[in-house]
């Protein structure tokens, strides 16, 4: 037998088919499941809280989903955008009277369209009143995001969740990545356990034309740029504090292991504490004033305290494993990937010595980065190593690991923090290691279009493209980017 409250939503739904003037509008479901949801929702401009002054729905495929999208519009007109912010799937259900298993999927994906559309309208439109104690939380899915969340509600703070959806491919493992669809879910069921609000922001365009294409560029011109270090200094992270201003958050508080130092009032990069998990590499070229907005809870823990932590919380996602892919790669080889969306198709050509000598054939030059070694498939003895890729004609450069030895690194387009003459290592790899160093001339602090690294001992060169992080003592002091 129907719930009554669910013959009533499905009978008289409330806005099925209104769209309100400048609305915006989040979707949910499609082909995959048959269901699909829309729901469409405005706010007041100027209101301190965000105020939904008007909402409606439309929904095609099985009666739960016409209902749940009715009961989203009962849920949150007339209220607030982080009280709209807290309604999930299971708030929907309740509305509902209770739903079977089998009718829950219609709540999940009106949640989902209702989210996408809060994102959207707090993005856009959302200028709510400053919060002394709000902060903004940056929630992946993962442990360390939601101890980061216990940490600030257990300090008093009103900690608000976000998510970004960057990347939506088919072929991906949705659960291997920190930004995919069902990340975004897992993270909203996560601060909703917790009682807090959470929003869900698209950034695929942007992530597409400030990470993805660039990357894809930077392969077809052979070099083999870092992604990561590109999407938090000018795009996820930036996304996020422009967000965290229109909620009237103070502060932006990530899972990222680092630490900041206060340098006279103006911050600087530290290195974690925890040198394995240590990420101020990938973070080295966030601009300074988005620095100070901040906060890294992680910075002075050690993994297995975070682990330790969600286990006491009761965290759903204590023993969950770290994603170790790039989020967009999910499971995908990344020379399918570049096929795919690369906009060339990698075409072979000759494996080539420092002499010229023809060695054999690679498979096209944007599937080789300098100091690989497997997947040559040459019958020449010993060990060889890419020394160089070139896009123009199409070779790739193989030696010995002593040719692919060097105690320089040509560095280009660097920004220094301090002084040149204060760097004492440098860190080519974000999992590498600091390796001790001197920069060449009298370089002040500021813009440089080249420089020229001197390392202590010959080490295997990385490929161009990649980031250069500078370091005096354990401060983040300067960064470039690797040229041949």
């Amino acid at each position: 037998m129907i719930a009554e409250a669910l013959a009533t939503h499905m009978e008289r739904p409330l806005g099925r088919g209104h769209v309100p003037q400048n609305a915006f509008t989040g979707a949910a479901g499609g082909a995959a499941c048959g269901d699909l949801i829309r729901i469409s929702l405005t706010i007041e401009e100027g209101s301190p809280d965000g105020l939904i002054t008007d909402a409606g729905f439309d929904a095609s495929g099985c009666g739960a989903a016409g209902a749940a999208g009715s009961a989203v519009v009962a849920l949150c007109r007339k209220t607030g955008l982080l009280s709209a912010a807290r309604i999930g799937a299971d708030e929907i259900s309740a509305e509902l009277g209770g739903l079977s298993d089998a009718k829950r999927h219609g709540a999940e994906l009106a949640a989902d369209a209702l989210h996408r559309a809060l994102g959207a309208a707090a993005r856009a439109r959302a200028r709510l009143a400053p919060h002394q104690d709000r902060v903004l939380v940056a929630m992946s899915g993962g442990v360390d995001s939601a101890v980061v969340a216990l940490l600030a509600a257990e300090a008093g703070k009103e900690a608000v969740g976000v998510t970004l959806e960057l990347w939506s491919d088919p072929e991906n493992d949705g659960e291997q990545s920190c930004c995919s669809a069902q990340a975004v879910r897992g993270a909203r069921q996560i601060a909703h356990a917790m009682g807090m609000a959470h929003l869900s922001v698209d950034m695929r365009a942007e992530f597409r034309a400030g990470v993805v294409n660039p990357w894809l560029a930077g392969h077809l011109a052979g070099l083999t740029p870092n992604p990561c270090v590109r999407c938090n200094g000018s795009v996820r992270l930036d996304g996020m504090l422009e967000l965290a201003q229109r909620l009237g958050a103070q502060a932006l508080h990530t899972g990222h292991y680092a630490r900041v130092h206060d340098e006279h009032g103006t911050p600087l990069l530290r290195v974690a504490l925890d040198p394995v998990k240590d990420q101020s590499y990938v973070l080295s070229a966030l601009k300074r004033e988005s620095l100070s907005r901040l906060r890294f809870p992680l910075g002075e823990m050690t993994k297995p305290q975070v682990r330790a932590l969600a286990q006491q919380a009761g965290l759903s996602v204590a023993s969950r494993p770290d994603s170790q892919d790039l989020c967009f790669l999910a499971g995908t080889e990344q020379k399918a990937f570049l096929t795919a969306h690369g906009g060339s198709t990698p075409t072979p050509g000759p494996v080539i010595d420092r002499d010229g000598n023809t060695l054999g054939e690679h498979a096209g030059h944007q599937a080789y980065t300098v100091g690989q070694r497997r997947g040559l498939a040459l019958r020449e003895k010993g060990p060889l190593f890419v020394l160089k890729t070139d896009a123009r004609t199409n070779t790739v450069t193989v030696g010995t690991r002593a040719q692919l030895l060097s105690d320089t690194i040509k560095v280009e387009r660097l920004e220094l923090h301090r002084p040149g003459g204060e760097v004492d290592a440098v860190k080519i790899r974000s999992r590498g290691r600091r390796l001790a160093c001197r920069l060449d001339g009298q370089l002040e602090s500021g813009g440089h279009e080249r420089a020229l690294v001197r390392l202590s001992e010959p080490l295997e060169r990385t490929a161009p493209g990649q980031l250069a992080c500078l370091y005096a003592g354990e401060l983040i002091v300067g960064h470039g980017t690797i040229s041949e």
